[in-house]
C-alpha cells in the first residue's frame, strides 16, 4: 500500500492559528503520512526563528472563550490583545499544551516538508535569515506537485 499524503496550506500567523497546521502535520507524520506544509502570506510567521511576536486577537473572534463576556468595543481598547495573548499562553501552559517551538521541532524531526512561499517572502521583503533552518523556498507550483497527489489537502 502506498504511503498516505497530507498537504496543508498555512495562511494565518497568529498564536492561535499557528497551532492547527503544526499539530495536524506532526500527528499525520507520526501516523505515517508523508506530510507537507505550504506557508504563505501571514502563515510565514510560523517559520520565523523568533515566535515571541505571535499574538491572539480577541477582536473579531467571537468563539474565543473569555472569563466574562466582552463587547467588541472593549476588545478594541489598548492592551486587550496583550491580555488575550497572555491568557492563552497561561492556559496552554497550565493544560500542558506543547509550545509552538516544540511542535515545529517535532515536524522537523518527523520529516515534514515545510515550504515558505517565495512570492510572499519577496512581497513582504523578508530576509531569509529570519527563518528557521529546514525550510525550503518555492512557489505554488512546487506545492501543487505534492498536493495534487495528496490524499488530504487542508487550508488553514
Amino acid at each position: 500500500m502506498d504511503e498516505k499524503k497530507l498537504a496543508i496550506i498555512a495562511t494565518k500567523g497568529t498564536l492561535d492559528w499557528a497551532y492547527p497546521p503544526l499539530i495536524l502535520a506532526s500527528t499525520a507524520a507520526a501516523l505515517g503520512y508523508q506530510t507537507e506544509i505550504f506557508f504563505t502570506f501571514y502563515g510565514l510567521q510560523i517559520l520565523r526563528k523568533d515566535l515571541s511576536h505571535l499574538r491572539v486577537s480577541p477582536l473579531g473572534n467571537p468563539a474565543m472563550p473569555m472569563p466574562i463576556p466582552m463587547p467588541n468595543l472593549v476588545q478594541m481598547l489598548p492592551g486587550m490583545e496583550a491580555m488575550a495573548t497572555m491568557m492563552m499562553k497561561n492556559k496552554m501552559k497550565a493544560k500542558g499544551v506543547a509550545s509552538l517551538e516544540d511542535l515545529r521541532e517535532l515536524c522537523i524531526e518527523a520529516d515534514v516538508r515545510m515550504i515558505a512561499c517565495q512570492m510572499t517572502v519577496d512581497l513582504f521583503e523578508f530576509d531569509k535569515r529570519e527563518f528557521i533552518e529546514n525550510v525550503e523556498f518555492g512557489g505554488a507550483a512546487m506545492f501543487f506537485e505534492f498536493a495534487g497527489e495528496s490524499d488530504i489537502c487542508l487550508y488553514i
